[in-house]
């Protein structure tokens, strides 16, 4: 074969070898475009899909509703009146989800109005189931839910008014008052104990309900006192269900550093257990007018109350830590211990907590002279959720043992397990 015709077929072949390349090329640059066309159009769908509207706000709703027998319904009209249009004047709280001002009614009675914010609630349905349960709440040391109103988008609460303000400002900030006729002081050893019963007592109630409420952001801002010092807790009235396999009752708020349990922070679920751990460093704010939610510096370096209250408790200088404007007369040392090892005992670890219920009855022998058994009710407290703990184990190993896909503790899996566990660790979280 000639070198002429050699070149002819290399050059044939090459053109051939060429064109196929560049047609895979196309096909394959088709085939991406194709790719890519169909991926935006699934991706323009899902965005039409998740941006279509919510019929239910698209309607205009108008509705109020009372649960106090002695109150008629409110418009939001009378509420604009009665608070100067939302006067920033007239604001005497920023709690959770909206501001609370204080108002007075065309029929003189002085209420709180907390105006929500928009996004506090996802639909008016939601919102008033919530308002349906909660309002029809009564006890002496929760803040009552006299009614709501809402207006479009506008929702507001109609809330109990509590003369003396908030307990932070009792505590932390003698020098202001939401009411001119209270002239504020340090407050007495003995009116803080009452605060804290008074707390105890609010929560005990809403973890014993049928379904137990769980508030989630126990702190001084949140406990509100009346003329008598008497305890109110507030903000717990936007509370959402959470976890219906437990049928527990949750508020939407997520909590407050410093009071929350270091098992909360660490993604654990929400349980009653959670409040008692706020209620134990509430009680350590109390005593010593400490911020939890603020470090302290200590030996120029920052720790946190919970740390500070430990090391000194360890070096048993209970009374070094109180308040330096608690009056000190007349003040026992003993109950200063017993009132810390209370405190001490809400905030150890999570199964060793116990119940608000059962805090409640060490509060109330705390001013008597018996205060020598409290290290004895620590053990059992602390023995109890040792053993709770084992049996829960156990129950859950026999469970496996039988297949069975029920919890440990409950009434269909290990019956004698299941009533060891109720047995030693008391109420159900």
């Amino acid at each position: 074969m000639d070198s002429s015709l050699q070149a002819i077929l290399a050059a044939a072949a090459s053109f051939f070898l060429i064109t196929l390349i560049l047609a895979i090329i196309v096909i394959v640059c088709k085939s991406t475009s194709n790719q890519d066309c169909r991926r935006r159009r699934r991706q323009r769908h899902h965005h039409q899909t998740r941006t279509v509207p919510n019929p239910e706000l698209s309607i205009t709703i108008d509705e109020s509703a009372t649960f106090d027998p002695a109150m008629n319904r409110i418009s939001m009209e009378e509420l604009k009146v009665s608070t100067k249009n939302f006067s920033a004047d007239l604001i005497i709280g920023d709690g959770s989800f909206g501001l609370v001002y204080k108002a007075t009614l065309f029929n003189g009675s002085t209420v709180a109005i907390k105006k929500l914010d928009p996004d506090a609630f996802q639909g008016f349905r939601e919102f008033r189931a919530e308002m349906e349960t909660l309002g029809k709440l009564r006890h002496r040391n929760m803040v009552k839910i006299l009614g709501y109103c809402v207006s479009g988008l506008e929702r507001v609460l109609i809330l109990e008014f509590v003369e003396r303000g908030s307990l932070d400002q009792w505590i932390h900030d003698t020098s202001s008052t939401n009411n001119e006729q209270f002239v504020k002081f340090p407050l007495p050893w003995e009116t803080r104990i009452k605060v804290v019963r008074g707390v105890a007592n609010g929560l005990a109630y809403l973890h014993g309900l049928e379904t137990p409420i769980i508030h989630r952001d126990i702190k001084a801002s949140n406990v509100l006192l009346d003329s008598e010092f008497e305890a109110h807790i507030a903000d717990f009235g936007l509370a959402r269900r959470i976890d219906a396999s437990h049928s527990h009752v949750s508020t939407q708020v997520a909590g407050t550093m410093g009071y929350m349990p270091p098992e909360y922070k660490e993604g654990a679920g929400a349980t009653v257990k959670l409040d008692v751990y706020s209620f134990g460093i509430l009680m350590f704010e109390i005593a010593t007018a400490e911020r939890p939610n603020l470090p302290k510096v200590v030996e120029e370096k920052e720790v946190w109350l919970i740390e500070w209250v430990r090391k000194m408790l360890g070096q048993n200088r209970h009374m070094e830590m109180l308040d330096s404007n608690t009056p000190k007369e007349g003040l026992s040392e003993d109950e200063v211990k017993e009132y810390f090892r209370i405190a001490s005992l809400c905030t150890g670890e999570c199964i060793d907590r116990p119940a608000m219920s059962e805090v409640v009855g060490l509060l109330k022998n705390l001013s008597t002279s018996n205060l020598g058994g409290s290290d004895v009710m620590k053990g059992m407290y602390i023995a109890r959720g040792r053993i709770a703990k084992m049996l829960n184990g156990l129950a859950l190993r026999l469970s496996r043992v039988r297949s069975s896909r029920v919890p440990a503790c409950h009434p269909r899996g290990t019956l004698l397990a299941y009533w060891a566990c109720r047995m030693f660790s008391g109420p159900e979280d």
